[in-house]
């Protein structure tokens, strides 16, 4: 039996952990157009954003996803939107967690004073599709040939829901 599984916010012990969740989804070419991976030391500031909640998803003492938001756009009157995005790392991936993470990512971003949570996500990330939904994300449209990944244009559904 797996011990039980708890979110939390994260500290600076987990960035490492952190990064390297975000760098198995960058090295997936399913979940972001970022193609550089990152280190645990440029994930700092993420730990400073007040109104905007990184949450790590821990399950017998390991870090196995993360929820994060931060600034959808600098304008005043957007203070309260937030993108956001969650990854699991691979061996957690179809148990649930990812929405048990996403369950208290949404109340945390309530708690902060956000209204909204966006995200945009391919197509094929079927698997993150249908946790959105599971948690009450309508589908807003695509964005189509949004940004090139590795030479090839890639469209993406934008996602939200109002707190």
């Amino acid at each position: 039996m797996l011990p039980e599984a708890r979110v939390r916010a994260a500290t600076r012990a987990d960035l490492d952990a952190v990064a390297a969740i975000y760098n198995e989804g960058i090295r997936s070419r399913q979940a972001t157009f970022e193609t550089a991976e990152r280190r645990a030391e440029e994930l700092a500031s993420w730990l400073k954003r007040p109104r905007h909640p990184l949450l790590v998803l821990e399950q017998g003492g390991r870090v196995l996803g993360w929820a994060a938001a931060s600034e959808y756009r600098p304008r005043a009157c957007y203070r309260g939107v937030a993108e956001f995005s969650i990854y699991l790392a691979s061996p957690a991936r179809g148990q649930g967690l990812g929405s048990l993470l996403m369950g208290a990512f949404l109340e945390a971003c309530a708690e902060r004073g956000c209204w909204k949570v966006l995200s945009r996500i391919f197509p094929e990330n079927t698997a993150s599709l249908a946790l959105c939904r599971k948690h009450g994300f309508r589908e807003v449209g695509t964005y189509e040939k949004h940004a090139q990944l590795d030479g090839v244009w890639r469209d993406v559904v934008i996602v939200e829901r109002l707190l």
